[in-house]
């Protein structure tokens, strides 16, 4: 059996036009330029406004997984299935030639309420109890063994929720063979220069437990299981800088997932085409911009689907981003009339916005192999 998957960042898939305190970024430079005597009209004329952006926004978004043509998305930064059952039916099956069903959603740990998602096309199993969703959102540090006493100094205990947001896990029966699906976002690195390396930590903690609820799902199994870790791992291994630059950026906080674990379906691909997101800092050095083109999307692969995978043929989709990204990291000119009359994004696609997500889509088409069921029991440690 084959199955085309991929994992995208839709990059806040909400109902809500505010997130608390907080205004939705997009409307708040055209709200600046207004004055509202009535705080009742400003908060119409916002929710009219976010609408509208909404709406270009999700286009993109919906032609992106349409491209992937994947059978099984595994999706991050979703409110709830209220809001995704209508993005399928109003936005994604208008462009898509899949049908999307299935859908799964627990309530993670984000403090917006953007959650870690499962869409399939419909009729990949005949009994909706053949998917199972399990969400890890209470596990603690202690009772998947994963604690850091260097976490003491951010005020963590052992007895906290390990994962900022969550680790779905998705567990499939196709008939004569199984597949498990472990959909990840993990913990930002913020915004600050030294964000990475003051949450890697967290993100290092957040993988070893990814990697110990596996291994305790499987038994000494785990290595010939059908199992995936995917989603917005939020850390990289390296950068590609202006004009193709690589750097390593080793210690990573998702190097647990690395170390004689999964294999990344990337790998085969040269480091300058794996990239999923571009940072660009307008506060660099001597008033020039500092950017960087990153891989923080990963679909990650057991040995036993990278056995039957020798040579993946991931695809990387970037058209739905805006136009101020440069789509190769290597070409020199970062001017606006250059990059403005590139012919490779959606249609509407703008400089900043619309975009599909700030996130690429990442796809594979995997062989599944049969599974020895007698091989698969496991029992996976409480959320303590």
């Amino acid at each position: 059996m084959k199955l085309r998957i991929a994992t995208f960042n839709v990059e806040n898939l909400v109902s809500r036009n505010v997130y608390g305190p907080r205004r939705r970024p997009q409307t708040a430079p055209a709200l600046a330029m207004f004055d509202f005597a009535d705080p009742a009209m400003r908060a119409q004329a916002q929710a009219s406004m976010a609408m509208t952006l909404e709406d270009d926004d999700r286009q993109a978004t919906a032609l992106a997984i349409a491209e992937t043509g994947a059978d099984i998305l595994a999706l991050q930064e979703v409110e709830n299935i209220g809001v995704l059952a209508p993005f399928m039916k109003h936005y994604v099956h208008a462009v898509s030639d899949i049908r999307y069903g299935h859908l799964r959603l627990l309530s993670g740990n984000d403090p917006r309420g953007i959650d870690c998602a499962f869409a399939a096309r419909r009729g990949l199993v005949a009994d909706e109890d053949a998917i199972v969703a399990t969400s890890y959102a209470q596990a603690s540090f202690a009772s998947l063994g994963v604690y850091d006493p260097a976490l003491a100094h951010f005020g963590i205990r052992p007895d906290d929720r390990v994962f900022n947001r969550d680790c779905l896990e998705i567990a499939i029966d196709l008939g004569d063979r199984d597949l498990a699906l472990f959909i990840c976002h993990l913990k930002s690195m913020g915004y600050a220069a030294d964000g990475r390396d003051q949450t890697r930590i967290l993100r290092r903690a957040e993988a070893c437990a990814i990697r110990a609820i596996v291994q305790a799902r499987f038994g000494n199994g785990w290595r010939d299981a059908n199992w995936i870790v995917l989603g917005d791992l939020n850390d990289h291994r390296f950068t590609i800088g202006r004009g193709g630059a690589i750097e390593p950026t080793l210690p990573s906080g998702i190097d647990p997932l690395f170390e004689d674990f999964a294999v990344d379906v990337t790998a085969g691909l040269p480091e300058i085409q794996r990239w999923t997101l571009y940072h660009r800092d307008r506060e660099g050095p001597e008033g020039v911009p500092v950017e960087h083109h990153v891989q923080l999307d990963h679909i990650l692969i057991s040995p036993a689907l990278a056995a039957a995978n020798p040579d993946p043929q991931p695809q990387i989709v970037r058209r739905g981003l805006g136009y101020a990204t440069p789509l190769d990291p290597t070409h020199p000119d970062r001017s606006i009339a250059w990059l403005s009359t590139r012919a490779d994004r959606y249609p509407r696609i703008g400089w900043l916005r619309p975009q599909a997500s700030d996130h690429c889509p990442v796809a594979v088409s995997l062989t599944i192999p049969q599974t020895r069921r007698g091989n698969q029991a496991g029992s996976v440690p409480g959320p303590g």
